[in-house]
């Protein structure tokens, strides 16, 4: 506990924020409250307790923005952790404890706290929100939450230390745990309670059209990162001497699939990963392997022929198959770019692309059927 400090953002929350800290004051933590520009009667409650750190400025300059700045300067105090809650009134203070013992049993984690989505009170809206960041949330960092929004949270300071984050609205919330998941820190929720009042009497900041739209703009750049750095990064950190022959054994010789199943997968996998779907081949080719009934591993390696170094060679093999089925040259000049020497490059790029794509793919399934063929005896297929 002495390691720990309670961070409150507030934004004209003055109905609750006073009962909010007297609260969380009864569990003996240190608290930082962040005044976000409010315009209420917020400051004059705030200046009641004497006890507790404010950093306040006049603007308000949004939920990420106020988090941040509560955080660092929990984290130039020299606390270990932060317990960040909201100043509505939703978030409980015995649900401390619950966040205390979580961290000793597992150190430097982060840790969100899962509100019960099937709850009466809970807005319809928010549930859908919540799957909806789950969804991305899984996609960008192949972790499986139940709760991805909730505020209630407890942040690893010196682990989170150095990033640089692209937000400071509501969406700062997500992009910290996904840039978290990416440093290795792990990622967990943790039970809580939250309480929504009736309609009428909730006082909500979020505003649906612009910090929707933000939240979207943010995942599409998160979900770019994922499949261009993440994921080919995190499987070139897995090839070890030992998953090398893991994969082998598993996947190759002593898989239950013919040298011709193997070899469709492998063939697959080198098409698809040449197609011109930069950023989703991996993704694209799990989910067609699986509907084609392919090894969804093999398939998945294969379409790693993709990785930076092999991109200029493939889209010169594609460009220059291009020019040869069409007829066009295969130099490029940049003294004489317009809308219609683009489209033709463009053009000339996509046909070739698929082109050589097929020629690579059948290329590479042969060259692997007769390896296989030579050094794997051969298996009935288990159908």
């Amino acid at each position: 506990m002495k390691q720990t400090v309670v961070v409150i953002p507030t934004y004209n929350n003055a109905a609750t924020v006073g009962n909010v800290i007297t609260e969380v004051l009864g569990y003996d933590l240190p608290v930082i409250v962040v005044n976000d520009g409010s315009t209420d009667a917020t400051t004059e409650i705030l200046n009641r307790f004497t006890q507790i750190q404010i950093i306040s400025y006049p603007k308000n300059k949004g939920k990420g923005h106020a988090l941040n700045q509560g955080l660092q300067a929990a984290e130039s105090a020299g606390y270990r952790y932060a317990i960040t809650l909201d100043s509505d009134g939703q978030h409980f203070a015995h649900d401390i404890p619950v966040f205390l013992k979580a961290i000793e049993e597992h150190p430097d984690s982060l840790l969100i706290g899962a509100r019960n989505l099937a709850s009466d009170n809970m807005p319809g809206k928010n549930t859908f929100a919540n799957k909806f960041s789950n969804f991305w949330f899984r996609l960008e960092t192949g972790i499986k939450l139940a709760d991805t929004q909730s505020g209630y949270r407890l942040y690893p300071l010196q682990k989170l230390k150095g990033i640089r984050l692209f937000t400071r609205k509501y969406e700062f919330e997500l992009e910290i745990i996904v840039r978290a998941a990416w440093r290795d820190v792990r990622v967990a929720n943790v039970p809580i309670e939250v309480y929504y009042p009736p309609q009428e009497k909730r006082v909500s900041h979020f505003r649906p059209f612009h910090d929707f739209t933000r939240i979207s703009i943010l995942n599409s750049v998160l979900v770019i990162i994922a499949l261009l750095w993440y994921w080919p990064s995190r499987c070139f950190r897995s090839i070890t001497k030992e998953n090398v022959k893991r994969f082998i054994r598993e996947n190759i010789t002593h898989s239950p699939e013919s040298n011709l199943q193997i070899s469709l997968a492998v063939t697959f996998g080198i098409f698809m990963g040449i197609v011109p779907l930069w950023g989703y081949q991996m993704i694209a080719a799990a989910i067609l392997a699986h509907f084609l009934r392919l090894n969804k591993v093999i398939a998945v390696v294969a379409s790693n022929i993709s990785i930076p170094p092999m991109i200029p060679i493939l889209l010169f093999g594609s460009y220059a198959t291009g020019g040869w089925v069409l007829g066009k040259p295969i130099t490029l000049s940049f003294h004489d770019i317009s809308f219609e020497t683009i489209g033709q490059s463009l053009s000339q790029y996509l046909v070739g692309s698929i082109i050589f794509a097929v020629i690579c793919g059948i290329t590479g399934g042969l060259i692997c059927y007769m390896l296989l063929a030579c050094f794997r005896k051969s298996k009935r297929a288990i159908s």
